[in-house]
């Protein structure tokens, strides 16, 4: 009986990783390259002419194929900010530079 009441004890990693507060800069790192991993995913369309380069202090950086394009995905940031923040069900891109 001892031994049952030691394990239940226990914590999983997930349980860890997901609520000890010495965890928290893994998980915004992780949160982190999962936008720039989904990018691709939620904007199939933008894949030729755009990467996602970075993610730091909620501001993605994109990497766009000339000038004419990043002028053209400036006038859109806000809907894509919205798209990704709705993707990801919380706001995690405040604002978009290009590079």
């Amino acid at each position: 009986m001892a031994r049952q009441q030691s394990l239940s004890s226990f914590k999983s990693i997930d349980q860890i990783l997901n609520k000890e507060t010495e965890f928290s800069n893994l998980r915004e790192t992780v949160k982190n390259y999962s936008i720039v991993d989904e990018f691709e995913k939620i904007f199939p369309e933008l894949k030729s002419i755009t990467q996602a380069v970075k993610v730091e202090k909620q501001v993605l950086f994109l990497r766009v194929e000339n000038s004419v394009w990043k002028s053209e995905l400036n006038f859109r940031k806000n809907l894509i900010t919205e798209k990704i923040n709705k993707y990801f069900g919380e706001q995690v891109i405040k604002t978009i530079r290009f590079l």
